[in-house]
């Protein structure tokens, strides 16, 4: 049987969900494909959206259009920003999701999207003519005939889960692996990587002791993720999360049965994320610390299971129930899942362009933990772009890319198909050059305009966008025009606030950048303001603030921009530039750069290199 459909994704995790639901929002009949529907938005790990830095990629998806912030502010359960004792640069929400209610809201917004339906099955085959995609084949042997296919299959190629010496050729929890896609990209052309990640035991909350653990509650006032939320209407009673720690009983259990852990005793064959290692990497890798934190988060309200967070682990199950036992509240503790290892196959995402297409096969992309990376907000990031980019392309306009100054999302692609990555990559915010600016707070005014352009953002969205954008800029001006002097009362205020005195008259703005003063503190001397969203107020604070810093940044954009606009003629041929070194060379022509800024982040491509690819360059475009 054959049906004809313009658009098929491979896989409903957080990158299926937002490519399918773009792509359907920009008018294309889009066809999702499932193992299983119960596996939608599925969180076979963490319960939780946002992080450090991840947080600041669900603002962007926002930004840009996708769901996932909605969905997240939906559904929470416990609500914290993070690193609030640090710098604006690197504040990051996070909230504990109630897994069920995450997946089933997200599945409820699939189903009722126009231009998009859902289909349980595995793709067999994706079917290319003359290097364009044509469609796919399900292991039932239907075809659905399209013009653009995006592969978003997360940690189900060839998966295999690891429990001691217990292997199961399954996805996450226990959930059908893909078995047959491999092999079929493999003729394609295209060359895999075998990577793994792992995730915790679940434990029975009934069978723990809270008391001899400290809570950790939400933050008093919650924040959103999505720009579109009102605040006033997700203030609720959170739940709460709870700390303890191991202790060396418990890294005694786990040195003496090291060989009987997959990932010591050599059945892992994958390389394993370096920045959420498993309890036994932690016990060998940093073993001078006589504890670590172990945090137990609610699944959800409706069941009583808890994620144990920082205690991930494929040991055998008798080795797993002794060690979560010695840790502090856990004495009694029963496990409801076993932690365990999983296997699967990605692909090397070098293969890709940054619009997250395949650069030889014309209508193909990939999304998501298929591409190297981890994480849910990494892999809807991803998705979102796939699936813009898949429409637009059959709009026949060009395909969205963002850069590294304009975005995290930026960052997380543009290090996914330019650098050499050979273990599951995490988002970090040491991994942006310009955080200063790619901060959560404003991800709204850096990508409206491009969410609204490539068609995901109304006219509406983005009217309302550029009056925040002018309140922003009119209250700037306000503040630094608006002078104050000397007189009694203001200094008694500086006084109150541990302020030095003034000499002569200063700007309101001059005032508000004094750390110890903040827009608040200063209605006192400033009678003459009007009534400002908060969302405004935030962003005129640390514009004032961070002004001196912020131009620095800006400046260094610029330079960044000069290099990212000298773009590479699609055609060039390497070969031809003689002076290359030969690593240069074969770097440049399996990566296929899009300007000079990215060819300057290849490894193996130095300086020297660039100066002349830049003669070079110069020479080809006069003949």
């Amino acid at each position: 049987m054959k049906t004809k459909t313009d658009i098929c994704v491979i896989g409903a995790g957080h990158a299926g969900c937002e490519a399918a639901l773009a792509a359907a929002r920009l008018g294309f009949k889009t066809i999702v494909f499932t193992v299983s529907i119960e596996s939608i938005a599925l969180m076979p790990c963490n319960p939780n959206i946002g992080g450090t830095s991840k947080g600041h990629l669900v603002r962007e998806i926002d930004a840009l259009g996708g769901e996932m912030a909605k969905n997240i502010d939906k559904t929470f359960i416990q609500s914290k920003m993070l690193n609030l004792s640090k710098g604006p640069a690197v504040h990051s929400l996070r909230a504990q999701a109630d897994k069920l209610a995450y997946s089933n809201t997200m599945r409820e917004i699939l189903e009722n999207q126009e231009n998009l339906s859902i289909k349980q099955g595995e793709i067999v085959d994706i079917l290319v003519e003359n290097n364009q995609v044509a469609g796919v084949k399900t292991f039932t042997g239907n075809i659905y005939e399209c013009k653009a296919v995006i592969i978003c299959t997360g940690t189900y190629l060839n998966a295999r889960c690891l429990c001691g010496e217990s292997i199961t050729n399954t996805g996450p929890n226990g959930l059908q692996a893909a078995t047959h896609l491999t092999g079929v990209l493999q003729k394609l052309g295209i060359n895999f990587r075998r990577f793994k990640t792992g995730t915790p035991a679940r434990m029975d909350k009934r069978s723990l002791d809270f008391s001899k653990m400290a809570p950790q509650p939400g933050d008093e006032k919650i924040i959103p993720f999505s720009f579109s939320t009102d605040p006033a209407a997700i203030q609720k009673e959170q739940a709460l999360c709870y700390l303890t720690y191991t202790n060396e009983k418990t890294h005694e259990i786990i040195r003496e049965n090291l060989n009987r852990s997959p990932m010591y005793s050599g059945l892992i064959e994958g390389t394993g994320t370096r920045y959420c290692p498993s309890i036994e990497d932690k016990i060998v890798k940093f073993a001078d610390k006589d504890r670590h934190q172990v945090f137990l988060e609610p699944e959800g309200l409706s069941t009583n299971e808890m994620y144990v967070s920082g205690m991930s682990s494929s040991m055998p199950e008798d080795v797993q129930i002794a060690m979560y036992r010695t840790v502090p509240g856990m004495e009694n503790c029963e496990i409801v899942r076993n932690a365990y290892a999983i296997e699967y196959d990605c692909i090397d995402p070098a293969q890709l362009n940054a619009t997250l297409r395949f650069k030889e096969i014309t209508g193909l992309y990939s999304a998501g933990q298929i591409n190297g990376s981890s994480g849910y907000e990494e892999a809807a990031a991803q998705g979102l772009i796939a699936g813009i980019n898949a429409a637009l392309s059959l709009q026949g306009r060009e395909e969205l890319v963002i850069d590294r100054s304009e975005a995290y999302i930026g960052v997380l692609i543009d290090d996914l198909v330019t650098k050499e990555n050979f273990e599951p990559y995490r988002m970090m915010t040491s991994r942006a050059e310009y955080r200063l600016l790619l901060r959560q707070d404003n991800a709204d005014l850096r990508l409206g305009e491009k969410g609204f352009i490539a068609g995901l953002k109304s006219a509406a969205e983005f009217e309302k966008l550029n009056k925040k954008q002018k309140s922003i800029q009119d209250e700037v001006k306000r503040l630094k025009e608006t002078r104050i002097g000397a007189a009694g009362y203001v200094q008694d205020f500086l006084v109150l606030h541990e302020s030095a005195p003034l000499r002569s008259a200063v700007s309101l703005a001059d005032l508000l950048s004094r750390p110890e003063l903040d827009y608040k503190k200063l209605e006192l001397l400033d009678k003459e303001r009007d009534l400002l969203p908060e969302d405004v107020v935030v962003q005129v604070e640390i514009e004032i603030k961070y002004e001196g810093y912020i131009e620095r940044q800006k400046r260094q954009v610029n330079q960044f921009k000069k290099m990212e606009n000298r773009k590479i003629p699609s055609e060039l041929n390497y070969d031809e530039v003689s002076s290359l070194r030969l690593e240069a060379r074969q770097k440049l022509k399996t990566l296929r750069p899009l300007s000079i800024g990215q060819a300057s982040r290849i490894s193996g491509v130095s300086p020297a290199d660039i100066a002349v690819l830049l003669v070079y360059m110069e020479q080809y475009r006069g003949r």
